[in-house]
């Protein structure tokens, strides 16, 4: 898997996630085997650039391996400042968000809104690519709705415009995270375009990792909530494309250790209050692929606001569980 000049490691690429994708689990991720790791989305409005949420969405001292952040807007000037910007703070990568289906970002014509007007999709990747020196990414859904999957025309833009590579999420805006992906329209701008393609949405095991790749022809694929309290995922995904066998699970003394390695980044990045507050999430996600916490225990590591009191109430959790097992996908169709 190349973009622009880069050669990644492998074709297994972390998506970028609100308020999930920091450099701590960026880090983490590419310790168990992501290729590439992609930022938050950060804002290109100018009044949010000194924000310190937004700063510490584009930090990227001491990140291991390629950087690409991903930027958010619907201004072409606007988004070609960011992009210039992020690149002069050391992005190697630089991604455009047109897949986000959140109402905040909806509501402004931001995110997957904006495929309903591919002029201004093609004025913003045209802003944008001549802007920086580096490559230029571009992450989409299939469309707005069922009634309008339009992800074909945006591809065909966006190879016109320079695009380097281009994401697709396998649900419309309208399905939000909703029901099962749909890989057919993945397929189909596979077929039309010749930039690499990455296939996006319910990639939560192995299995479905080899049939998403083999029934996309995608070069690449993204994982985002699968890789939830589970960053070795990745390397699961990858023992198993070299071999067709399942890696060894992991145990429960590895997850401790890496969940105990993940805590004790998020206190460092964001300081000990906000730390354990962010940190609360990936607790609870961690422990949903070993077993349910009881409620009272549950409820003390949620209150905890010291990081010693949180990392001493996690380690004791782990005693009260055997080996996890992995969790199975849900089957809910998107009736939108």
């Amino acid at each position: 898997m190349q973009i622009g000049p880069y050669q990644l490691e492998n074709n297994l690429i972390l998506a970028p996630m609100a308020g999930i994708t920091d450099r701590p689990f960026r880090n983490l991720c590419k310790q168990y085997g992501a290729g590439l790791a992609v930022s938050e989305m950060v804002a290109s409005n100018p009044a949010l650039r000194k924000n310190k949420r937004t700063l510490l969405k584009a930090d990227h001292s001491g990140e291991v391996g390629l950087r690409s952040v991903q930027i958010l807007g619907t201004n072409p000037e606007q988004m070609a400042e960011a992009a210039r910007i992020n690149s002069q703070r050391g992005a190697h990568i630089i991604d455009i968000n047109m897949g986000c289906p959140a109402k905040k970002v909806c509501s402004v014509a931001a995110g997957s809104a904006l495929m309903r007007n591919e002029d201004l999709v093609k004025r913003i990747l045209e802003a944008v690519v001549q802007a920086v020196s580096i490559p230029v990414t571009l992450k989409i859904r299939t469309g707005w709705d069922s009634d309008n999957r339009n992800a074909v025309n945006i591809a065909q833009i966006a190879q016109q415009s320079g695009i380097a590579a281009l994401t697709i999420h396998g649900r419309t805006r309208a399905c939000a995270f909703k029901g099962d992906a749909e890989y057919d329209t993945i397929k189909a701008v596979k077929q039309t375009v010749n930039i690499p393609i990455i296939a996006n949405g319910d990639i939560n095991s192995v299995e479905k990792a080899q049939y998403v790749l083999e029934h996309t022809g995608a070069d690449a694929i993204m994982i985002g909530r699968g890789a939830q309290g589970r960053p070795w995922f990745f390397q699961e995904i990858q023992h198993y494309l070299q071999t067709g066998k399942h890696a060894s699970p992991a145990n429960l003394e590895q997850i401790k250790i890496t969940l105990q390695q993940h805590l004790a980044e998020l206190y460092l990045f964001y300081g000990t209050l906000n730390g354990v507050r962010i940190a609360r999430k990936h607790i609870g996600w961690y422990f949903s692929y070993i077993g349910t916490l009881p409620p009272a225990i549950k409820s003390k590591i949620y209150q905890a606001d010291a990081p010693e009191i949180q990392l001493s109430l996690v380690n004791s959790a782990f005693d009260l569980f055997d080996p996890p097992m992995s969790l199975q996908p849900t089957n809910n169709a998107c009736k939108q």
